[in-house]
């Protein structure tokens, strides 16, 4: 019979070598990336289309998460990427340019969704928004993205860089410059209020 404990010495080569194949594509993809900033901070636009359509994707999809906005989302991106642009003399290539591009976007999209929320506050005139469009149930991903728009832009921004961009709680603490607890009790308070939505 087979036992449970059963071990198999070729599993553990296939690990170590699907785990040094992934380091070698991250190590080419981390020199083509820096490679790209040198030649963007010397003027090649080539090397600037390129960190473009490399980190757009995952820049607009931060924004859009944060935001709940498409076009609000699209402007952030774009806007995020020419102040990354404008600043890159001053970026130091030894670094990620994806880091450093995210916190700006989720800065900036952090920004836009407090400024619509004080808008909405002010606009004591204002005549009330029309209801919501009944969506067609799209599944699970579709709730997920409404219940994320219930949160406030802080939770938000945190699970974003959390669960979709994959950085951990103190990368996150410094994207932002907040203290490690401050992200921990977003993460925490934002998860909570997002189960609740999603038992709605």
């Amino acid at each position: 019979m087979w036992g449970t404990s059963l071990s198999f010495p070729w599993r553990e080569s296939v690990v170590s070598a699907a785990a040094d194949a992934g380091e070698l594509v991250r190590a080419d993809v981390d020199r083509r990336e820096r490679a790209w900033v040198r030649d963007a901070q010397r003027g090649s636009a080539a090397a600037l289309e390129q960190l473009f359509r490399s980190h757009w994707p995952r820049a607009y999809r931060a924004a859009l998460l944060v935001v709940g906005d498409g076009a609000a989302a699209e402007d952030i991106a774009q806007e995020s990427f020419l102040a990354a642009v404008r600043a890159l003399d001053r970026f130091d290539r030894r670094r990620p340019f994806g880091p450093w591009l995210h916190r700006i976007v989720v800065n900036r999209a952090i920004d836009w969704s407090r400024a619509r929320t004080l808008r909405r506050e002010l606009a004591v005139d204002a005549v009330a928004e029309p209801a919501a469009a009944e969506r067609e149930p799209g599944g699970r991903a579709d709730e997920l993205a409404a219940a994320l728009a219930e949160l406030g832009a802080e939770h938000r921004a945190v699970i974003v860089l959390r669960y979709l961009l994959d950085y951990t709680p103190g990368e996150i603490a410094q994207l932002l410059d907040l203290p490690r607890g401050t992200v921990n009790s977003r993460l925490r308070r934002g998860l909570d209020r997002l189960e609740e939505e999603l038992r709605r």
